[in-house]
């Protein structure tokens, strides 16, 4: 099946709008990934109903795959480069016949690969349709990340268990000449990163070993334990290919690097961090493909989306995102910057670091310690004819003022502010010098977010929520609008996930914010015109039926997106 008829057949059974679907052609088209692979990383429909579709319209039959229950012999069958190029894994070998599971059974291209080996083999072939996140499981089990890290360091001869704390033989030699398993390590260990998701790699000395972490959905796991002796070969390696200085130990450094990884560019941002065990190195890993994501990825939908959209449809003004150190706010930036992205209208950034590169948007990193910061780069901006204004955060009072000057000449700015809420927006901005009269006429929006775990769809399951639940429950949705509300019936259900082969045990895949979005409005200019009254703010949000981070987070909570405790906690007692 082909891109279109993909689309067109899950379009059709109202699975996604046709804004959605023609988004995703062009996307196909642009970028020369598979429709499907487009679907699943952006979590649109679940890739299982993708191949149930393809079963159905091929005539093939699908096959849901227990990675667990494959023999490893069977993978001599289907070479690692066949399985990733066509599409194409092993499933089970009986007497002569090799069944195999494809992700797209009607490529000529891949028909003709397995021909090819079959005939090879003298094999016969059996064809089922396979899911994208299926066939992305069994590679794993092509080159599982741990065993070649160990194969690696057993090729260096290391005993291991040495002194945490190095002892200087001045009499060493300089160097060891051979360093391929040192490289291939730190290969292998971006590549497992990048095949996992993860947002970021922490390459740690201890005391008695060398500590590799990765962060998954939020979380840090340790991945690999490595002798102490290869703390600084590998710590050394990342800094030779993020041109960072290898004989500068004593202060923290900064680097970035690009490579490909499984045929796409992915950007590594670096950090060194001298500890008396060594340096210590943090990876940022900048994958476009998980860390661009759109308003329906992000989790913005119903109400505030309908707000979001109507103040990106104004001519000019601030829109403010809110919230806690990774709370998601920089995402959420670069999803309004894609969306305002037109051949028409230039946008540039003040970005401390650039995190991702989108073209057709001229981005700029500050540098504070030459002078370039927010507030000199503001100004330079604004000699650059822009038309949309992106500023990573409003730190300093000069910066608010240059802000909301641009806001005021004309020019759409966006930027994030800490505040606990969308309404503290308006006072911080206050404390900042800007001039309360200026803020009715420069400030559009308000937006306030966090980030929850997303609960695994494969493993949830309903139940009804304990008395007290359902008293916090019921709290949240009376301020919202009853064609809101009529949908969830008392006593509430909410939902965990216990854990399952596809979200490897977690009962988390990936990571949703919930979101309150606060307008600017009449109302809301005389109460900044008069004594500023933060109660009278709030109270202004629910006269305009604002969706409070709470609301939003247990509406997630009763459609199975979230756990309804994580929302409690991250909310606070409201």
């Amino acid at each position: 099946m082909t891109t279109e008829q993909i689309l067109a057949e899950i379009q059709k059974r109202g699975l996604i709008s046709e804004d959605i679907s023609n988004k995703l052609k062009r996307e196909s088209l642009l970028s020369g990934r598979p429709a499907e692979e487009l679907i699943y990383s952006q979590r649109l429909v679940s890739d299982t109903e993708i191949a149930k579709i393809k079963s159905e319209v091929l005539k093939i039959p699908y096959q849901k795959i227990d990675v667990s229950k494959l023999d490893d012999a069977i993978f001599g069958y289907i070479p690692e480069e066949t399985a990733r190029t066509y599409g194409a894994i092993p499933i089970s070998k009986n007497d002569n016949l090799l069944v195999v599971g494809m992700v797209r059974p009607d490529d000529p291209k891949a028909q003709e690969a397995l021909k090819f080996i079959a005939r090879r083999s003298r094999l016969n072939l059996g064809v089922y349709v396979i899911s994208y996140a299926d066939w992305q499981e069994v590679l794993k089990k092509y080159s599982p990340y741990k065993s070649e890290v160990d194969a690696a360091v057993q090729s260096l001869n290391i005993k291991g268990g040495g002194a945490g704390r190095p002892i200087v033989k001045l009499e060493e030699a300089a160097a060891s000449g051979e360093d391929a398993p040192i490289i291939k390590i730190v290969a292998k260990t971006l590549g497992e990163a990048v095949q996992r998701g993860a947002s970021d790699i922490h390459i740690e000395p201890l005391e008695n070993y060398l500590r590799i972490r990765f962060r998954i959905d939020g979380q840090l796991k340790e991945e690999v334990a490595l002798p102490t002796e290869l703390s600084q070969p590998v710590v050394s390696r990342v800094k030779i290919i993020s041109n960072l200085k290898i004989d500068e130990t004593r202060i923290p450094q900064d680097g970035r690097f690009r490579t490909k990884v499984f045929d796409r560019e992915i950007d590594f941002r670096v950090s060194t961090f001298p500890t008396p065990l060594g340096e210590k190195v943090a990876i940022r890993v900048l994958d476009p493909s998980t860390g661009l994501k759109s308003f329906s990825q992000l989790g913005l939908e119903g109400k505030n989306l309908e707000i979001v959209k109507d103040g990106l449809d104004k001519p000019f003004g601030m829109i403010l995102l809110t919230g806690p150190t990774g709370s998601g706010k920089t995402t959420t930036l670069y999803a309004i910057l894609q969306t305002l992205n037109k051949e028409n209208v230039n946008i540039l950034s003040l970005e401390d670091p650039v995190e991702y590169f989108v073209p057709g948007i001229n981005q700029s990193q500050v540098r504070p310690e030459i002078g370039y910061d927010f507030a000199s780069g503001l100004r330079e901006i604004l000699r650059q004819d822009p038309d949309i204004i992106m500023v990573g955060e409003i730190r300093d009072n000069e910066t608010a003022g240059l802000a909301v000057h641009a806001a005021l000449t004309g020019h759409i700015v966006l930027s994030t502010l800490h505040t606990n809420n969308a309404a503290g927006v308006i006072p911080r901005l206050i404390d900042m010098k800007v001039e309360p009269f200026l803020l009715p006429s420069s400030l559009n929006l308000m937006v306030s977010q966090r980030l929850v775990g997303r609960l695994c769809q494969e493993c949830r399951k309903a139940e009804v929520a304990p008395p007290e639940v359902q008293k916090i429950i019921k709290k949240a949705l009376a301020g919202l609008p009853p064609e809101t509300v009529s949908v969830y019936q008392e006593p509430y259900k909410i939902y965990h996930s216990e854990g399952c082969q596809k979200c490897n045990g977690k009962g988390i895949v990936g990571r949703i914010a919930i979101f309150e979005v606060f307008k600017m409005s009449e109302a809301l200019e005389k109460i900044i015109n008069s004594v500023l009254d933060s109660e009278k703010i709030i109270e202004e949000g629910q006269r305009q039926g604002m969706v409070t981070l709470r609301q939003d987070g247990i509406l997630k909570a009763l459609s199975g997106l979230v756990s309804v405790e994580e929302i409690i906690r991250e909310t606070g007692e409201s």
